[in-house]
């Protein structure tokens, strides 16, 4: 099948700042997670794929058409923008009826069309209501249908889970699981990888304007594996977990808080989650809470920066 996506040496600059640098890659259908902390370049990107700006150098090609001052390949496209653009006069389903008319879906039919749509993000309940008087959750997923309602053959989400309650990120997760599995394509930005986990294993780094990796989740993760992780451990005898750790191979550093909780930095975060139950046990201490602090990105970004691979 042809690329959805590709990239050559695609640049974008601000005067003398760089949005994007170099970019050269391409993307299968399917489900793919573009990540990256804040400032990483995610933003200009979609941009430049959504024909909202123009390259300074190099080409951008989507659904194997130049995304710029093209508005019949904006039809084919379903964008869900991480920042509201809403009339808030307007119900949901006069908001999504709009979008689909504008979106190529005849006037005869948007209604319907966005009737089901919203349907399919779970809107039903307050689509008649004005859009103003809704919450952050309601309005992502009034968002999310519009990107839906003209059945477009590629979806570009970004954020698309700020905002949302346990619920409504569960059942996100399942529409685009969903969407994929129908045969369409969808690119998911943000800055949390576990969250995109869940809808998919194919993932591109970005960082500084460029792409810093690429590839399905095992590699990715390989690549968080040689950073150090920090790991945050609630117990009820904390100084005497502490004493037992200190012991493990691979602990780079131990410190017990003040609040009591043991905070340690490790390259080999399996061995030690696999030696803590059986310390817990041997020792009969008890454990509340783990978790580790590296699970966002930020850290394996910084360390491919530093050249660290």
């Amino acid at each position: 099948m042809s690329a959805i996506l590709q990239c050559d040496q695609l640049t974008k600059l601000y005067g003398i700042g760089m949005g994007v640098n170099d970019l050269t890659f391409e993307l299968a259908p399917g489900i793919h997670g573009l990540l990256g902390p804040n400032g990483a370049g995610k933003s200009t990107f979609l941009k430049l794929l959504m024909g909202q700006l123009r390259p300074t150098e190099g080409t951008i090609r989507v659904l194997g058409e130049d995304p710029w001052n093209n508005p019949k390949l904006l039809s084919r496209i379903g964008y869900c923008p991480e920042h509201d653009a809403f009339w808030g006069f307007q119900t949901g389903l006069e908001f999504v009826t709009t979008l689909a008319e504008l979106s190529g879906v005849e006037r005869g039919s948007s209604k319907d069309a966005a009737r089901d749509a919203l349907a399919r993000v779970g809107a039903l309940e307050y689509m008649g209501r004005p859009i103003s008087s809704y919450s952050k959750g309601m309005r992502q997923r009034t968002k999310l249908a519009q990107a839906l309602v003209h059945e477009p053959p590629l979806l570009v989400l970004d954020e698309p889970l700020s905002g949302t309650d346990p619920i409504g990120r569960r059942e996100i997760m399942d529409l685009v699981a969903d969407v994929g599995a129908s045969g369409k394509s969808v690119i998911v930005a943000s800055h949390v990888m576990h969250e995109v986990q869940t809808m998919t294993s194919h993932f591109l780094l970005i960082y500084g304007g460029r792409i810093l990796a690429a590839g399905d989740v095992r590699e990715i993760r390989k690549l968080m594996y040689q950073v150090p992780h920090r790991i945050r451990i609630v117990c009820d005898r904390p100084r005497e977990l502490a004493s037992n750790l200190s012991r493990q191979e691979g602990v780079e550093g131990l410190e017990v808080s003040e609040s009591g909780e043991v905070l340690l930095r490790t390259r080999e975060p399996r061995s030690l989650f696999k030696a803590l139950p059986e310390i817990a046990a041997r020792e009969g201490i008890g454990i509340t809470e783990l978790g580790s602090e590296d699970e966002s990105l930020d850290a394996v970004f910084e360390y491919l920066v530093r050249g660290g691979i």
